[in-house]
């Protein structure tokens, strides 16, 4: 009998049974949630090397479901008080997110964009969700008239910062700190994905075509893809060939001159009705969402006019009967009227 023969042989099963064992140890059983996972990008891993920036962090800390946040620019003339008898605009901002109806949570989406320091502190003192974007050399603390250089130039920055988070891939209400939302308006939106761009208008005519209307960028909600980041781009690019417009007008034009066409971008206008303003006052307060110190020029003005929306806001919703509520009529917008007196 050859011994050397056997022994290798049995050597050589050993070695398999032996690899056998250690591969079925190391290999673990393909379960439905490893066969569903997908790999992840660098910066949604804990432990990434690749560091997120203060703009990813704050919105990703204000997102709601579907990379959706509500934003808002202050700067120093928005968060300190203009005179002893009435608040800032930025308290009466925050105000009506307190008294609106189901409007309180939203505040946990909203994102404060602080064009300087003094802003920016006054939104972390209030343990809000804030942002203070770089403004290189420009100085935008102070008030900007309606129309003055100072007020483009930083409407120009405003629209660079907001293509910066459709780049991102988040959507957007944006809106102007001196709108109040006495609602929520996100059931007032249409829930049709295939509309990119809804926006606010100062006098709505009927037709919910932007071309047939004038907007307003004070208030609207935008979803981030391609059509919309090209509109932004192209938008902002136009701003040095553009002396003496503001932005809103430049889009505006590019509106009327056909750019959604071209894109292929869909868009709506809002009802006054439901996102009114001082413009066209809401016919139905039952029904309105926000109200937009539109058609005002200076600061101060709005403030005084927007603290008498609050308190006619109150009044409805303290109303007794609805004899009351069918009687209801918005204050007289005087300071804002006055405002444009020479």
């Amino acid at each position: 009998m050859d011994y050397s023969k056997n022994s290798i042989t049995n050597l050589a099963i050993l070695s398999l049974l032996l690899a056998t064992v250690i591969l079925l140890c190391s290999w673990a059983p393909l379960t439905g949630q490893h066969f569903f996972s997908f790999k992840k990008h660098p910066l949604s891993e804990p432990n990434s090397t690749i560091a997120k920036d203060e703009l990813e962090i704050a919105l990703e800390k204000a997102s709601m479901a579907g990379k959706t946040v509500i934003i808002a620019i202050v700067n120093k003339a928005y968060v300190e008080p203009h005179s002893d008898e009435y608040p800032t605009m930025f308290d009466l901002f925050l105000e009506g997110f307190w008294v609106g109806e189901e409007t309180r949570s939203l505040v946990d989406h909203l994102l404060l964009v602080a064009m300087d320091q003094t802003a920016y502190d006054r939104c972390k003192f209030r343990r809000l969700n804030c942002y203070k974007v770089v403004t290189g050399d420009s100085d935008f603390a102070g008030e900007k008239l309606y129309m003055s250089d100072e007020f483009i130039k930083m409407m120009w920055r405003r629209t660079l910062f907001l293509l910066n988070v459709l780049k991102r891939g988040y959507s957007f209400i944006f809106t102007d700190t001196d709108v109040l939302w006495l609602r929520n308006p996100f059931p007032r939106l249409s829930k049709n994905e295939k509309i990119d761009l809804q926006i606010s208008t100062d006098r709505f005519n009927g037709n919910a075509s932007p071309e047939k209307n004038q907007i307003n960028t004070g208030f609207y909600f935008i979803r981030s893809n391609d059509k919309t980041i090209s509109l932004f781009e192209k938008w902002y690019g136009m701003r040095d060939n553009s002396t003496g417009l503001k932005e809103q007008d430049v889009l505006e034009n590019l509106v009327r001159g056909g750019v959604l066409k071209e894109l292929g971008l869909n868009a709506r206008i809002l009802e006054t009705l439901y996102f009114s303003g001082f413009c066209t006052d809401s016919e139905n307060v039952t029904a309105v969402a926000t109200v937009h110190a539109n058609c005002c020029r200076s600061i101060a003005a709005k403030v005084a006019d927007l603290k008498a929306v609050l308190r006619d806001w109150k009044g409805f919703k303290g109303a007794a009967n609805n004899t009351s509520i069918n009687n209801f009529q918005w204050s007289s917008h005087v300071f804002c009227r006055k405002s444009w007196a020479k």
